[in-house]
């Protein structure tokens, strides 16, 4: 597998590369708007780029898949719930095959209600459910069920899936489900009621632990 992460701009975006070998075939998580931020990655081993993937709707994800597209092909893939714009629409347990590599999509809606995340092999693109040592803002109700629920499915993952956010939120680019576990504030959370206390009390818990 070739895979990595990129620097997308933004408000600390990332967007990812995941070829199954030089030469062969790739999927663009989430771009950014300029291609030239990732495009000598593909040139450089001679990638076609087969999926273009959008983890939400949200237009600091969404923004870079027409140029994508212009420039390298592609069929872009995206929720069912998203109504134009994709070419290939994608649920919960559906999988695509990507040379010899598979991507897996798990429906985690929350931060909105379009949201799916992405496993292939032990790498899991989590967009913004799922920070390192955070999780995506929603409001203080039904968006926040749905957030649980969605983290409670990643959380069946196994503890060495490797956690590649849509943001470089956290204090490092990368975790895993594990660490996830064991240090993640939201995650620590024994019920949705205190999963609730804490997004609304976020900014007082972060001054009281020194978190950025």
């Amino acid at each position: 597998m070739i895979f990595h992460q990129i620097d997308a701009g933004g408000d600390r975006n990332f967007a990812y590369l995941i070829a199954d070998k030089k030469g062969g075939v790739a999927a663009l998580f989430d771009p950014p708007p300029d291609p030239e931020r990732y495009a000598d990655l593909i040139e450089r081993d001679k990638l076609k780029i087969q999926f273009i993937v959008v983890t939400h709707g949200h237009s600091d994800h969404s923004w870079g898949l027409a140029p994508a597209k212009k420039r390298f092909g592609g069929k872009i893939v995206g929720h069912v719930s998203i109504l134009s714009g994709v070419d290939v629409k994608v649920d919960d347990g559906d999988t695509l095959a990507l040379g010899n590599l598979t991507l897996k999509f798990i429906y985690t809606p929350g931060h909105s209600d379009d949201h799916v995340c992405i496993v292939c092999e032990n790498k899991l693109i989590s967009g913004d459910i799922l920070f390192v040592g955070k999780v995506g803002g929603t409001d203080l109700g039904s968006g926040a069920r749905r957030e649980w629920d969605s983290l409670q499915k990643l959380m069946d993952l196994p503890d060495d899936t490797e956690v590649w956010p849509g943001h470089n939120y956290g204090t490092a680019p990368t975790s895993t489900i594990g660490r996830e576990k064991e240090t993640n504030p939201f995650l620590l959370q024994p019920t949705f009621e205190a999963f609730i206390d804490l997004k609304a009390n976020w900014l007082e818990y972060k001054r009281k632990h020194g978190i950025k």
